[in-house]
């Protein structure tokens, strides 16, 4: 399969070919063009566009499939989400699917490719749907169809990213997330939650100058936190991302920072160990992340095209969901048999079985002894211990920050390893004011005091009485600070 990533002047090309082992050998190329591929998410011109795309194949002359999962952003589809009531049934998300299209795209006149998508988190459910207008899709189809590339399905670029990261998001818990691209002169930002896309406009940032990326996000934290849209995490991917230090970026830019590539290894490992590039090179995760999104999203949603449904904005009348089969049972000859007959049957089923329990079954009969009872003697219960409240969060959940304070280096990553075998996820080091802590100190939040006792519980046989306070500030980012001292084993 060809995963072919175009923008407005780049095209990323990455294809997979399945071995008899389930694994995919793997090719990849890009290139930015000097002259506009997109305008406003279409095709600029058929011509140009197949021929940077007969470029890019002739680089990975390898490559032989014919079938393309074509990659476009986000301006190409019209977004619409919406929640689904609880108390809908099944067989009624077509028929509010179809009133939701109607209202949203009453100003559309033409016909609508589509497709769309549910996902929960605790009580509530999300559709997510994307659609692409035919004659911005023919476009598409026309310039790989010159190529002799046939389109298996349109996804958009957005979905690629939220694949990417959604092994993260947590039952229960809705985040607001950023996505950012960060490349030399180049980032621009996606805005979801744990549901998914949350607001379909690309911010776009030309880097230069004095004024520095932290703080670009910095100022795009501070303009969503006005709009009750408070920033959990920001998700931060590109070829200059993996120059970063985390605890720097986090604390400069004003929110949590996860490095894309952390998260890749760690949570999508097994994808990753799929991929066997051709010419023996690791493949370029950050460069290819929209790629490497769309293969994961494909291999778990293989049904998934904007291809699959079709709607007419202009024509009220339109049936835009095909009617699914449902299964019918054979007609069979009646036969009319009297009702007395019926009742005998039915009754000597009835005895017959009962006789029959009671025959195989080691039952007594036996009268009721009506002797004086015996006292009863009444002890005294002890009433159970009152138990001890569970935390409203796991250790999964807990941002965690390690300064080096012992004056021993490497301490704070051996503090780490440590915490990440016990199931901490979210965790940066750093160093302390001075290296002059003789004792461990654990510093957490009033809202998170429950965190200090799985701290010391996880530390207990490398520190034996470390100091512990609740006057971590809830402004902090981190949720435990956690200052290494010389006690530390």
């Amino acid at each position: 399969m060809i995963y072919l990533y175009i923008d407005k002047n780049q095209v990323k090309l990455l294809s997979a070919k399945k071995s008899l082992f389930g694994q995919y050998s793997v090719e990849s190329y890009e290139k930015k063009f000097q002259v506009d591929l997109l305008k406003n998410g279409t095709v600029a011109n058929v011509d140009i566009l197949a021929s940077a795309i007969k470029e890019i194949l002739q680089n990975t002359p390898s490559v032989k499939d014919k079938h393309v999962y074509l990659i476009l952003p986000q301006e190409a589809f019209h977004f619409l989400r919406t929640e689904v009531p609880n108390d809908i049934a099944t067989p009624a998300i077509d028929s509010f699917v179809k009133d939701k299209l109607r209202t949203t795209f009453a100003q559309n006149t033409g016909t609508l490719f589509y497709d769309y998508f549910f996902i929960e988190n605790g009580p509530q459910k999300y559709i997510s749907l994307f659609a692409i207008e035919a004659a911005v899709a023919t476009k598409f189809q026309e310039t790989v169809k010159l190529l002799d590339l046939e389109v298996q399905a349109f996804l958009p670029e957005t979905l690629a990213f939220f694949k990417l990261f959604e092994k993260t998001l947590r039952v229960g818990k809705v985040e607001n997330i950023l996505y950012g691209k960060y490349e030399k002169d180049y980032f621009f930002t996606y805005l979801f939650d744990s549901f998914g896309l949350l607001e379909e406009q690309k911010n776009e940032y030309k880097l230069g100058g004095a004024k520095k990326i932290e703080q670009i996000l910095k100022a795009r934290g501070e303009e969503l936190e006005k709009k009750s849209r408070k920033i959990n995490r920001l998700i931060l991917s590109g070829p200059v991302s993996d120059t970063i230090r985390q605890d720097t970026f986090t604390k400069e830019a004003g929110m949590w920072t996860n490095p894309l590539k952390k998260i890749i290894l760690q949570f999508y490992d097994e994808y990753v160990k799929m991929l066997l590039p051709s010419d023996g090179k690791p493949l370029s995760l950050l460069e290819f992340d929209v790629c490497l999104g769309a293969f994961i999203f494909s291999v778990e949603n293989k049904d998934f095209s904007p291809l699959r449904r079709t709607y007419a904005t202009d024509t009220l009348s339109s049936e835009p969901f095909k009617a699914r089969p449902q299964l019918k049972l054979p007609n069979l000859p009646s036969v009319l048999i009297p009702k007395e007959i019926l009742l005998f049957i039915a009754s000597f089923i009835v005895s017959f079985g009962l006789f029959s329990l009671v025959g195989k079954t080691n039952i007594r009969f036996s009268l009721p002894n009506f002797q004086k009872p015996a006292e009863q003697i009444i002890t005294p219960t002890v009433e159970p211990p009152s138990p001890t409240p569970t935390p409203a969060f796991t250790r999964e959940e807990l941002k965690i920050k390690i300064l080096n304070g012992s004056g021993t280096r490497g301490k704070a990553s051996v503090v780490k390893d440590v915490l990440k075998e016990k199931k901490y996820l979210e965790i940066v080091t750093g160093n302390a004011d001075n290296f002059d802590y003789k004792i461990t100190e654990v510093q957490v939040k009033k809202s998170k005091k429950e965190a200090a006792n799985y701290i010391l519980e996880d530390l207990k046989d490398y520190t034996q009485q470390p100091k512990v306070s609740e006057d971590l500030s809830e402004k902090e980012l981190p949720d435990v600070v956690i200052i290494v001292g010389q006690d530390f084993k």
